[in-house]
């Protein structure tokens, strides 16, 4: 019989809670560390030495020796440095356990070797990292030892940002101050802040790790980068929330121990549409807490694979043919006396806050769409964005048809008279009840669709941290709030005032909205006809981060300063042409020391078969007409092969980080995929027993 997981105790065992600050710190202290949490400001060194040694102690407790300043530079994972909590021992040789106040606030790790477009020279060694107070420290446990983590901020010795989490947290106080003068608006005094919320549904694959170590691609590169098609793949649509095998579920098991342990709230997990492919989905939470816990989703989920023989792959798209990964952003607003500002109630028409607030969503995303595609761009969701498996690359909102309707009425009559119910659904079977539907269906193609009481914002990659898409959410969405409460504050007659302007907003940019097939060849013709972008690779979006309107909406509300964004898009130049090249020297190495080898090996077997019959007086005419396919597409292989390695070279030569990016992109990229395509129709032919790698069958369907 198995073990009974109690898992309210279970639930936060690893994470230095609001409980255990409140059981573990005299009560003024408590009051003072909840203040600042609550309302912003510094903690005196003297009370951040109490709230260090409580957290200290809580964590010796609980078998940590050391403890580090957990941050988030622009690599787009995690990064630490181990301190151990000992300091000189006494004069009797007793060694003591020490934290203080001003090691908990602030640390120095090197900042020189990190990701920095820029903003720091390699003799440029000093960084700081800085508490944020509002994310729980928590326990990490490995091989290591139990190590005590702080997320922190990370910046430059100039002040720069040097890491992801800085811009959120600017971009959250943005949010807050602005939605807080709109609620106002509306009477709401007793709200004190607005806080950004996020729910990351996180895809993944997971396959046999001996069968992953055999994959050289699969170890450097994240994705087979070779690789022909299995018999089957999700053409019976029967993984999709299929039955979990038995060594899944018990992945699945260990890795939500784990995950509740830290105070992640893992919730949903299934199969996904994909051989191989699943998904876990948690609570919603404040938007820095989510990034936190999504860093620590992935850790974890690559961590319990080993545990249980399996590795997880979080790139986009690990495998040719079938549906790759994403990470599904549900983002929503809510005031800290409970108002959500998404949920338009039973009527929407007549709320006239939601259709404000709406309103100014969709101004927003309108307005900068660019950013927003730029936002969710990584190397890996290139594969993935416009694919029939994800949504396409032209930003859209998909409000449904109720809300659809409403935006009608206002844009053609200025005023908003019905609302479409979605009424009973019949089942037709008398013991099933009649269900009460939804006022609208879901839209799967959509890159940013409203779901109720949030927008879901579909186009962000499963390897990719969700603090770049949140820190654009919040700062459009600021910006429009903005705008909106300086007409609206001066308005002599408040309520006409605002009548007009969500009517004018919808009207200029009801362009945004749509509720039909992302997928569709017309919506790509109809999308270019509105005047909305279409923007359809990484480095071809990374522009957008240094334009005028870029530049001026960041530093009006101080999220980024211009050279902070130059910075970032040059990293992303720089981390497009760094992949790429990865990936084509993976592919050389793979198709001249494994591929073209084992043909050879293979044709040679031929070979000796046609002398063989021939000299028997046998029909050797099969094993010609292999021999002579086999040969030709080897003589292909070796060709393109040739060509790949020289356009590596002459990519080296490339010194604007820019240009190379784009030399990767339409030059080397396209000699990788005349390499691919003769080694995959190759494995359809060789002998599976000579074929050096295993297949795609063996990766999706042997796990």
């Amino acid at each position: 019989m198995s073990e009974v997981l109690n898992v309210e105790e279970l639930f936060g065992s690893k994470v230095f809670t609001l409980g255990k600050m409140k059981e573990r710190l005299p009560r003024s202290v408590y009051k003072e560390v909840k203040c600042v949490m609550d309302k912003g400001g510094e903690l005196p060194l003297a009370t951040a030495d109490v709230v260090a040694k409580a957290m200290k102690d809580w964590a010796v407790e609980n078998g940590a020796t050391h403890y580090t300043h957990w941050f988030q530079p622009l690599t787009g994972i995690t990064a630490e440095k181990h301190d151990a909590f000992v300091t000189h021992p006494d004069d009797e040789g007793h060694m003591l356990m020490e934290f203080s106040g001003k090691e908990l606030i602030k640390g120095e790790p090197d900042a020189s070797s990190f990701p920095s477009g820029g903003l720091r020279a390699t003799f440029e060694a000093r960084g700081y990292t800085a508490w944020d107070m509002t994310s729980p420290a928590f326990l990490k446990e490995d091989a290591t030892g139990v190590i005590l983590c702080i997320p922190t901020a990370f910046c430059s010795y100039k002040g720069e940002a040097l890491d992801k989490k800085t811009p959120l947290l600017r971009s959250m106080e943005a949010i807050s101050a602005q939605a807080l003068r709109i609620v106002r608006l509306f009477g709401n005094k007793e709200a004190t802040k607005v806080v950004a919320s996020v729910g990351p549904e996180q895809e993944y694959f997971l396959v046999d790790r001996e069968k992953y170590l055999q994959r050289t691609d699969l170890i450097f590169a994240g994705r087979t980068l070779f690789g022909a098609a299995a018999p089957k793949g999700q053409e019976l649509e029967d993984h999709y929330f299929g039955t979990i095998r038995e060594r899944i579920g018990a992945y699945m098991k260990d890795l939500n121990i784990e995950l509740w342990k830290l105070g992640v709230t893992a919730k949903t997990q299934h199969n996904e549409v994909a051989p191989a492919q699943h998904e876990l989905a948690p609570i919603y939470e404040t938007a820095n807490i989510a990034v936190d816990h999504n860093q620590l989703v992935m850790e974890t989920m690559k961590k319990v694979a080993g545990r249980h023989g399996l590795a997880c792959l979080l790139h986009e798209k690990p495998f040719a043919g079938v549906n790759g990964s994403g990470k599904h952003n549900n983002w929503s607003l809510g005031t800290d006396n409970g108002v959500n500002m998404l949920d338009p109630g039973d009527t929407p028409n007549e709320n006239i806050q939601f259709l404000l607030v709406l309103a100014c969503i969709l101004k927003a995303v309108d307005t900068h769409a660019e950013l927003l595609r730029q936002s969710a761009s990584d190397v890996g969701n290139d594969h993935r964005l416009g694919a029939n498996e994800a949504p396409p690359a032209i930003i859209s909102v998909f409000l449904g048809e109720q809300l659809e309707d409403v935006v009608k009425q206002l844009v053609e009559t200025g005023e908003a008279a019905r609302c479409l119910d979605g009424g009973k659904l019949q089942t037709g079977v008398s013991t099933l009840p009649d269900l009460d539907k939804d006022a609208t269906d879901r839209n799967r193609t959509s890159p940013f669709a409203f779901t109720g009481n949030k927008f879901e914002f579909r186009m962000v990659g499963s390897s990719d941290s969700i603090a770049s898409p949140n820190t654009a959410l919040n700062a459009i969405v600021a910006e429009a709030f903005c705008e909106a409460a300086d007409e609206l504050e001066k308005a002599e007659d408040f309520d006409i005032a605002v009548h007009d302007l969500i009517k004018k907003y919808m009207t200029e940019h009801q362009r945004i909205i749509f509720n039909g097939d992302g997928y569709s060849e017309e919506w790509v013709e109809e999308a270019e006809r509105r005047g909305l972008p279409n923007i359809k690779s990484m480095i071809e979006a990374a522009g957008t981060l240094t334009t005028d309107k870029t530049v001026k909406l960041f530093e009006k509300f101080g999220i980024f300063t211009k050279v902070e964004l130059e910075s970032r898009e040059e990293i992303i130049y720089e981390t497009y042409a760094k992949t790429i090249n990865i990936e084509a020297l993976t592919m050389v190495a793979m198709a001249g020391r494994q591929y073209i080898p084992a043909v050879i090996k293979y044709s040679k077997s031929l070979a000796d078969s046609v002398i063989a019959l021939k000299e028997a007086g046998a029909d050797a005419s099969v094993q010609v007409e292999l021999l002579n396919a086999v040969s030709a597409k080897l003589a292909a292989a070796k060709d393109a092969l040739t060509r790949l390695e020289k356009a590596v070279a002459e990519a080296g030569t490339v010194d604007n980080a820019k240009e190379q990016a784009f030399f990767y992109k339409d030059t080397v990229r396209v000699v990788m995929d005349e390499l691919r395509a003769p080694i995959d129709e190759l494995e359809m032919i060789v002998d599976k027993e000579m074929w050096p790698v295993p297949s795609y069958a063996d990766l999706t369907f042997e796990v």
